[in-house]
């Protein structure tokens, strides 16, 4: 049983929607960092399909997806570090109060 093509995509792309959302609309820190997180998932599910259906089908694609599961990961790292910085110093994670370039 073959899963097509458009199943990977149609998928990538609910996944990106809910993260492009949630980063766009939520003000809590944590959430949009973890909406950041989905967008990135639904980048390696495309790496993935693309891989395997694409034109000269290889493992390029999924060499690529496991780079960049690397660098979501330490990404994600460093963005609950400030995050966690930020709280300690204001005591909230709100994105909208968390303007210090701006003074």
């Amino acid at each position: 049983m073959s899963v097509p093509l458009t199943s990977y995509l149609l998928v990538a792309l609910i996944l990106f929607s809910v993260g492009l959302y949630g980063a766009l609309t939520r003000r809590n820190a944590v959430i949009v960092l973890l909406s950041i997180e989905l967008m990135l998932n639904a980048v390696n599910i495309n790496f993935v399909a693309f891989a395997k259906y694409g034109v000269l089908a290889n493992l390029t694609g999924q060499i690529f997806s496991l780079f960049s599961i690397t660098l979501a990961a330490a990404e994600a790292a460093v963005g609950v570090a400030i995050i966690i910085s930020l709280y300690r110093n204001r005591a909230t994670v709100n994105v909208d109060e968390m303007d210090l370039l701006k003074r």
